[in-house]
């Protein structure tokens, strides 16, 4: 690798950088790639020398500067920012009422009222009024604290709540008596996506906590994970570990016990990859030291365990079954062998969840069960021992169905949310001794929604396979075509489902076209689905989203120069894909928090952990599934590219930010048109929650670039 600087040159005054390039080569597996931006990558990770990394800084700083002038002149001509903000609070006006979480006739549950930042976590005891657990608000008004998860103990009298400051990620567990709402325990530190498992006597848990930095290599302080026995008041740093030593690195762990606290269950998953190891033991002499046994190793599917009140052990997996099964076994003997097929796999749809009622008879009698069909969310009642048919449960929609949950000792009742395209979230309770549903909980605000109009088509790909996509406009008139925003993600096994999106609502409500195409890589028909989207299979992506805009270019919905694209985060990935390969097939692009370096994005944050999903660049025949579409290293020279609003924020401990300020600096260098790129730097936020405003006016700002870009005017 050589480093030579060239000459430090900006440009003239009001255009943006012409950033410094390197002449900086890697050699991978015999091939030379160049990475002329390596300078704006993190010090800490762009193997800078000790006489280059000064200069590196000081051209990071300057280059910043002037991507934020350049980002201020830009923002001059989106002349609808102030629209879509105005249009965008009052679609989020009506604010939000989650699921409850049962504990005993205690209930937890989350709701952000009209003009709220965040949601607040209230509690409510039997016969009583909700009572406030946790404002976000309350304990940071700055706005820059987010409550990531919560678990309440069995008996629902402590909560062990994860947060964290500054969009970081970085959870901090702690736990509350909930009688008092006081901190009675922690804070324990590197918690990030720790899974708590309460012991019965609420004064003990299993959890999830990164090794020290000091105990582990330089750069790998996001890894090395292990699950550890915590008793409430102890220091963490004494906590027994009870898994996970002698594992990979990138591995994630999760515990869970059961209700009536005789089993641990630990799953096991190589960074985001779909398949787990899991472990059982019986913990009802010591919890301290489980044996924990396999039940599944080895096996390149998932799996998961729930182990009910009366013995039986229900199973879910999509071994040998790609949308999904259920298996019934028992705990004492947990192994495949001994399970049998209750809910065979359905070709036609994809089993999501399921939870269990009580039936007049016998505890746990009937399974209630969530599928999806090409991504329609749908339930149905099931005989719990024999998987029979009972009846299907009428849906609120065509849309989205997320649960059911139930209490944990068991119920004849089930909770469900139900969203779509133009209905925001409800949630709604079931009753299997009546055959009831009844709305439970709805937002506490009214809005107005605008009338859309809303299908589902399927369209071919280049190799013709059928992919479906969602489309909504002001009307099913295509007369004329329209400006359109096309979105998609295709990937990590994420389906794209109907949800109430303010966006989108805005954008078509303003007279334009959104479309979300369900591309391979996500989960909308199973697994199968999933793998011909990821590894060396990458490029079916890319050509589904392809053939999507295609699509909507021939049937007259808009036109290439009318069509924008949005992806963020994997979904970033995809945009930065679609702009290099094909240009000329679109007009704009807003590509968010988005991976765009495919042979260093192992390097920094998370990356490591994701290679299961894209591959390695250390080896070799994987390094050429990357390179070949790595959308940072297939920017050429003279080429007109769309215009492209690029938005990273600083404290993205998932994508490093690196991604998107290198992909810039190598598109305006090549750029032979005259469309602009520019960048958009967030402080003070990362990749997941945030403040309401700040949501409302990043989405305001890229609406608005869109509207410029395309020619809509509201």
């Amino acid at each position: 690798m050589a480093s030579a600087p060239n000459p430090y040159s900006w440009g003239m005054p009001n255009t943006p950088p012409n950033a410094p390039r390197l002449d900086l080569t890697t050699d991978f597996h015999g091939h030379t790639v160049a990475d002329p931006y390596r300078w704006l990558e993190d010090p800490a990770t762009a193997e800078a020398d000790t006489e280059s990394a000064p200069l590196w800084q000081q051209w990071r700083a300057d280059w910043d500067s002037r991507q934020a002038q350049t980002l201020v002149e830009a923002r001059q001509d989106w002349d609808q920012t102030t629209h879509f903000g105005e249009r965008l609070t009052a679609l989020l006006q009506g604010g939000f009422t989650g699921m409850p979480t049962w504990r005993g006739d205690r209930q937890f549950y989350s709701k952000r009222e009209p003009g709220q930042q965040f949601p607040v976590l209230y509690t409510v005891e039997a016969g009583g009024e909700a009572r406030v657990l946790i404002d976000p608000m309350q304990i940071d008004p700055t706005g820059q604290t987010t409550l990531d998860s919560f678990s309440p103990s069995w008996d629902g009298s402590k909560l062990a709540t994860l947060m964290s400051e500054g969009g970081d990620e970085e959870s901090v567990l702690r736990v509350l008596d909930v009688a008092t709402g006081e901190i009675i325990d922690g804070p324990i530190d590197r918690t990030r996506f720790s899974s708590v498992a309460w012991l019965p006597d609420g004064q003990s848990f299993y959890y999830v906590r990164r090794l020290a930095p000091e105990l582990v290599p330089a750069g790998e302080e996001q890894f090395h994970r292990r699950v550890y026995l915590h008793q409430l008041g102890a220091d963490p740093d004494t906590d027994v570990e009870v898994f996970g030593s002698g594992r990979k690195k990138t591995e994630y762990f999760s515990a869970s016990v059961s209700r009536d606290g005789l089993w641990l269950t630990v799953d096991a998953s190589e960074g985001t990859a779909p398949r787990n190891d899991v472990y059982l033991a019986s913990i009802s002499q010591n919890p301290a030291q489980p044996d924990l046994q396999p039940v599944v190793e080895g096996l390149d599917a998932m799996t998961a365990l729930s182990i009910r009140r009366d013995g039986r052990m229900f199973v879910w997996t999509d071994d040998g079954a790609p949308r999904g099964k259920i298996l019934l076994g028992e705990p004492r003997n947990p192994t495949p062998e001994h399970w049998r097929e209750i809910v065979a796999e359905d070709s036609d749809s994809v089993l999501e969840s399921f939870g269990l009622l009580d039936g007049p008879d016998t505890p746990d009698q009937y399974l209630i069960l969530g599928r999806t069909r090409h991504s329609i969310g749908e339930l149905s009642l099931l005989e719990s021992d024999s998987g029979a048919f009972i009846r299907t449960l009428e849906a609120p929609g065509l849309g989205t169905i997320a649960g059911p949950v139930g209490r944990p000792e068991g119920s004849t009742e089930s909770w469900y949310l139900y969203t779509d395209n133009t209905t925001p979230p409800h949630v709604y309770k079931y009753d299997v001794l009546t055959n009831t549903t009844e709305l439970w909980a709805s937002p506490p605000g009214s809005i107005t929604v605008p009338t859309v109009h809303s299908e589902q088509i399927t369209y071919k790909s280049a190799d013709g396979t059928d992919v479906r996509m969602y489309i909504m406009a002001p009307g099913a008139d295509k007369s004329a075509p329209r400006p359109a925003i096309l979105y998609g993600y295709g990937g990590f096994g994420i389906a794209l489902q109907p949800a109430f999106n303010p966006g989108a609502l805005a954008w078509v409500e303003s007279g334009g076209v959104y479309a979300i195409a369900n591309l391979r890589g996500g989960a909308e028909e199973g697994e199968d689905w999933h793998r011909a989207g990821m590894l060396a299979n990458k490029q079916n992506v890319f050509d589904d989203f392809h053939a999507a805009a295609e699509y909507l270019v021939a049937q007259g919905w808009t036109t290439a120069a009318q069509l924008c694209i949005s992806g963020g985060s994997n979904g970033g990935l995809l945009v930065g894909a679609a702009l290099v390969q094909r240009p000329e097939l679109y007009g704009s692009v807003i590509c968010t928090a988005p991976l765009l370096d495919m042979i260093r994005y192992t390097t920094s944050q998370l990356g490591a952990t994701w290679t299961v999903e894209y591959g390695d660049p250390q080896v070799p025949v994987e390094f050429d599934w990357l390179i070949d579409y790595s959308p940072y290293h297939n920017v050429q020279d003279g080429v007109s590219y769309p215009a492209t609003l690029m938005m990273v924020f600083d404290n993205d401990t998932r994508t490093d930010p690196m991604h998107g300020r290198k992909m810039v600096a190598a598109l305006q260098h090549a750029q032979a048109g005259s469309a602009p790129i520019i960048l958009r730097t967030e402080a003070n936020v990362g990749h997941g929650a945030r403040a309401l405003d700040k949501s409302v006016a990043e989405t305001a700002e890229s609406l608005a670039f869109a509207a410029h870009e395309t020619g809509l005017n509201p």
